[in-house]
């Protein structure tokens, strides 16, 4: 690194398919259209913010909502969020490739698995991505335990591997769950911790938790806060961090950290 410090804002544009999770039904066409109108959403206030960020995207999204895929990947980049967000294939990491890059007539090089789910480095590598931001290095009970993998930016078999970012200590998540749950003060005081140690900080939301998530059953610390009081919490975050780091999207930062020896 430089001694310049980096931002990783980053949205799962997805089909608003959570209600799943708790046995709760919602027809294909209501989670597209949470998931649109939360896209909106973040779209006008990426735009306000003057704030780049990566879109990691299904390609299921991105083939009923083109238009709006294809003129987001202008200013800020789109990689792959698998084809589907609730069912997984191997074949899906190319396909969900293909289908972007036919959208945006730009290469798509990196991924994120739905729910940070681990995918074959060796097959995300044969499907053609650079990079990979699956990792969240926590232990969440129910999830996943990754407290043995590394914490910040390494190399998996030629992909560069970014990891969702915690805390410097006890290794305290740092995604949008605790943006919702935690004080924001503590939030953005972990967060800039983290950016002064590392470098950068990569950070992860959903564009559906910027709608109205009211009538869904579903727990509160999911849905709570939402719609425009999230909103108005995330363009905060934004201002700050703008105080501390350059925003710029996750392909410019695995070509810098590639760039700066930082993987040897």
């Amino acid at each position: 690194m430089t001694g310049e410090y980096f931002v990783l804002l980053s949205f799962d544009v997805e089909e608003f398919d959570m209600p799943m999770e708790y046995h709760i039904n919602e027809s294909i066409e209501e989670q597209l259209r949470v998931g649109y109108d939360g896209l909106i959403i973040i779209k006008e206030m990426l735009l306000r913010k003057q704030a780049k960020a990566t879109l990691f995207t299904t390609g299921n999204f991105a083939s009923h909502f083109p238009e709006i895929i294809n003129e987001l990947s202008y200013a800020h980049e789109i990689a792959s969020h698998t084809l589907y967000h609730s069912t997984f294939q191997r074949t899906h990491l190319k396909e969900s490739k293909e289908t972007l890059e036919k959208i945006t007539g730009k290469e798509v090089t990196g991924i994120r698995m739905p729910r940070m789910k681990g995918a074959e480095m060796k097959d995300i590598a044969e499907a053609g991505y650079r990079y990979d931001s699956s990792l969240n290095p926590v232990w969440l009970p129910g999830r996943y335990n990754n407290l043995n993998k590394p914490r910040t930016v390494f190399l998996e078999d030629e992909i560069v591997c970014i990891p969702a970012s915690v805390s410097t200590f006890l290794r305290i998540p740092l995604f949008w769950l605790s943006f919702k749950n935690l004080p924001y003060s503590i939030y953005l005081k972990l967060v800039l911790r983290a950016i002064r140690k590392d470098g950068y900080v990569c950070l992860y939301f959903h564009p559906w938790e910027f709608t109205d998530l009211n009538k869904y059953k579903l727990p509160d610390y999911i849905k709570k806060p939402d719609g425009a009081f999230l909103l108005k919490r995330l363009e905060q975050l934004i201002d700050d961090l703008m105080n501390f780091g350059q925003f710029i999207t996750m392909n410019s930062f695995y070509k810098r950290t590639l760039l700066s020896g930082r993987l040897k």
